[in-house]
């Protein structure tokens, strides 16, 4: 199996270095961690270096006429390409009916293609051939809306149960993509891991697609209270920053890894905020504050 994965990610590094020579400008591609293209030759050269991290980068593509930027975010599995990878088109440019339209239509298209080939360079074509009719609709939709009509903003709180929640690395993505989508909630380490983030609809929508990809398992959202407002969305929130939620583990479980979370001092925590009626719909039992 090890040989299976060096194999697809000669095959990834090898399709970077070719979208390297097309965007060779600083810039123009993004990766998520500096430290990847190291840690993947380390790998590859058979050196005690233990399986990299998928490899996770954004390719920039620039329109002259409309002055226009469309982002591609890539997320490769290592099981890439034998397995889709993820693709996730951004553009300031592109208002939220059309962003999504567009990328439905990369992943249509994605799809239509022949499984197991390499495609990234491929997806970055598509995106410039195409992006600019999705924007030029974009333009069109804002110019047809008129200028004193109000404009609602739909909010969502998300409540997202997992088996738990321990890897450094899963819990750094969580809190990058929260902050990078402006965010407020709580990440609760432990076994179970709770993950609550509140903020404009899409952005959770599109937080909860980065999570959970490629392949987390035992991971479900539970729950989702919305909301809309013609002020600023922070009027609606419960929490004012997101937060690193850890309780004292709930027994004498030493330095294990399987440790539970006290549950009742989660309760106590949500009562706090307002929100102590999600303790049943995440747990399935009623929750009973502790008595001092």
């Amino acid at each position: 199996m090890s040989s299976v994965i060096k194999e697809n990610i000669q095959l990834q590094m090898a399709e970077l270095e070719m979208l390297f020579s097309m965007f060779p400008n600083k810039g123009e591609i993004t990766l998520h961690d500096e430290n990847t293209l190291n840690n993947v030759q380390k790998y590859l050269s058979n050196t005690s270096q233990n399986l990299p991290h998928i490899l996770e980068y954004s390719v920039s593509v620039t329109f002259d006429e409309p002055k226009v930027k469309v982002n591609l975010q890539v997320v490769l599995p290592h099981d890439y390409p034998h397995v889709t990878p993820q693709l996730f088109a951004r553009s300031d440019a592109l208002n939220r009916q059309q962003q999504l339209q567009l990328n439905q239509d990369l992943t249509s298209y994605i799809a239509s293609l022949e499984s197991g080939e390499l495609c990234i360079c491929t997806a970055v074509q598509w995106v410039r051939d195409n992006s600019i009719s999705y924007v030029q609709k974009s333009k069109l939709y804002s110019e047809s809306v008129p200028d004193a009509k109000t404009v609602k903003t739909l909010f969502n709180r998300m409540w997202i149960y997992s088996h738990h929640i321990y890897r450094q690395e899963l819990r750094k993505k969580i809190f990058d993509c929260a902050k990078k989508l402006n965010l407020t909630g709580f990440c609760l380490t432990g076994k179970p891991g709770i993950i609550c983030v509140e903020g404009i609809k899409e952005n959770c929508e599109e937080f909860w697609h980065d999570i959970r990809y490629p392949n987390w398992k035992h991971i479900s959202c539970k729950h989702v209270e919305s909301g809309e407002t013609q002020a600023n969305v922070d009027g609606l929130r419960l929490f004012q920053t997101f937060e690193d939620l850890q309780f004292q583990a709930h027994g004498d479980y030493g330095l294990r890894n399987d440790y539970h979370m006290d549950l009742g001092q989660f309760l106590e925590f949500l009562k706090a905020h307002q929100s102590e009626h999600v303790f049943q719909i995440l747990f399935g039992v009623e929750g009973k504050c502790s008595e001092n």
